[in-house]
């Protein structure tokens, strides 16, 4: 059942003298689900129109779940003849007496012959009286000129969290009725499996379910896993975002002991006790320093201790070559953060792609254009998304973004001390299977004064490899000569790292 709001919007768009609606999207069922519901309280006719089909008369509600188990053509209504041809079809409807909305699959395409858009043209001049309305989907649809003089955009929100409970009641009785699949979920992790789905069209919600169940003929709670997983791989294929699984158990943040006292306060934004007197949750941070100094691992230490779903924005997939598709991946990208709230929106190196490098004209303005998107949003979001931005380079970032207030908070990140150099050789030792106490950790750490978390792992790496060379165990003296041949970045940018650490001290918050 589609939202009652997103009914009420699209009905009074249609009562509106609005003759042609477009809805950029591929989820005909969705939209043909709506428009079911929108025709039904409006006692309006619906029509659909495809050029392999023609123009069929829609006949109350589809579970378009169940029709697909159906014999072929046993639930087609029969096409009005003659009308697969585009400008045939809107001779036709131009000439139907009856006030109805009629459906369009894929129809900006056939735009590029100048008669079917001055057809078109005719029947929305019509229509525009008669209080029938066009809609047209398909993605990407680009207009005419002429014909989005007439058109109004109507943006088709992701599933919401009860369109997927349904659709995932719906495929659990399917399955469990003809595929004999045990279906043991409880109510309680019912909940859980929804919220695994969010951010998934409905036609993916349903094949996933479909997928992990008849994998091993049974749909439990530990199926969420696996759907967390495909899930990933669904968000990687389709959009700039990448999806990040979460660890149940939480990241090991060595330091940025000021960081974890700030998101503890802030973590109670979230709470109800917050709400009722009327606090927002928290907006977002920002987190800029050098290069290997952990800023990547705080986003996911935050998610993974908040247990919320975790976005990466992919600046270098979000500039697009043609006109209006870099706008339309930055939109495409905060509605599905938003429609997975509440979650942690990672913006990578935001320099790179909302700095000012690319803030000239040399673009067309759209830098300007994403730029002040992005400020928009974060000023004025109500969803649950909270964003973590880490940067490099602030001579990159315009200076609007640092302003108190654009972010809850800005973090500065400077290179370990000496305590924090120890714990990070021993994570990372650990982790390579060495045991700590068997090397003179007071020397390495000395030795490494001014090395990035970073770099100390790289030197570790390193010095493996060395080690497998020479067939002999790692010791204390290979990690030190490996130090002493890497030059930090603290020496070959010791200017650029002096000039952040002066801004720093003026403008930002230490994380120790």
């Amino acid at each position: 059942m589609p939202q009652p709001n997103a009914i009420q919007e699209l009905q009074c768009l249609l009562l509106s003298f609005h003759p042609v609606i477009v809805m950029e999207t591929l989820e005909e069922e969705r939209v043909l689900a709506l428009l079911q519901n929108v025709v039904e309280d409006a006692k309006m006719s619906l029509f659909e129109w495809s050029l392999v089909q023609g123009l069929t008369k829609t006949h109350g509600a589809v579970n378009r779940w169940v029709d697909e188990c159906a014999p072929a053509g046993s639930n087609k209504p029969a096409a009005f003849e003659n009308t697969k041809d585009p400008l045939a079809l809107l001779q036709h409807i131009q000439d139907l007496p009856n006030k109805a909305v009629y459906l369009l699959k894929d129809f900006a395409k056939h735009f590029d012959e100048p008669d079917v858009v001055r057809q078109f043209r005719e029947v929305a001049q019509v229509f525009a009286q008669r209080r029938s309305t066009i809609v047209i989907t398909g993605d990407p649809i680009n207009l005419p000129r002429e014909i989005s003089h007439d058109a109004v955009y109507y943006d088709l929100k992701l599933p919401s969290s009860q369109e997927l409970h349904q659709v995932v009641s719906e495929v659990m009785r399917s399955l469990s009725t003809k595929n004999r699949v045990q279906v043991q979920i409880q109510e309680q992790d019912l909940g859980m499996l929804v919220q695994a789905l969010r951010g998934m069209t409905l036609k993916q919600a349903r094949q996933i379910i479909a997928y992990v169940s008849l994998a091993d003929g049974k749909l439990t709670a530990s199926d969420i896993d696996q759907i967390l997983e495909r899930k990933a791989q669904v968000i990687r294929s389709e959009g700039v975002l990448e999806y990040l699984a979460v660890d149940d158990n939480p990241l090991v943040l060595g330091g940025f002991n000021g960081l974890k006292r700030w998101l503890a306060r802030a973590r109670v934004g979230y709470t109800p006790q917050a709400q009722a007197l009327n606090l927002k949750p928290p907006r977002g941070i920002l987190i800029v320093g050098i290069q290997g100094c952990g800023k990547s691992l705080a986003a996911k230490a935050i998610a993974s201790e908040w247990k919320l779903p975790l976005l990466r924005l992919d600046a270098g997939r979000l500039y697009d070559k043609y006109v209006g598709e870099s706008e339309k991946n930055f939109r495409q990208s905060i509605a599905l953060a938003e429609s997975m709230s509440p979650s942690v929106l990672w913006v990578d190196e935001i320099e790179k792609s909302l700095g000012a490098s690319n803030n000239g004209d040399s673009d067309g303005g759209l830098s300007r254009r994403m730029f002040g998107s992005f400020l928009t949003w974060m000023q004025e979001k109500s969803q649950e998304v909270f964003v973590v931005a880490t940067a490099n380079d602030l001579s990159q970032l315009p200076p609007e973004l640092l302003r108190k207030g654009r972010f809850d908070e800005i973090f500065f990140v400077d290179l370990p001390d000496p305590q924090e150099r120890a714990m990070i050789w021993q994570i990372h030792l650990t982790l390579r299977k060495q045991n700590p106490r068997q090397f003179d950790l007071a020397a390495l750490v000395h030795a490494s004064d001014g090395f990035s978390g970073a770099e100390i792992e790289q030197a570790i790496i390193a010095a493996l490899y060395n080690a497998l060379y020479q067939n002999k165990p790692l010791d204390t003296a290979i990690l030190i000569s490996e130090i002493k041949n890497t030059i930090p970045l603290s020496v070959s940018r010791r200017e650029d790292l002096e000039r952040l650490r002066a801004i720093a001290q003026e403008r930002f918050v230490s994380v120790k």
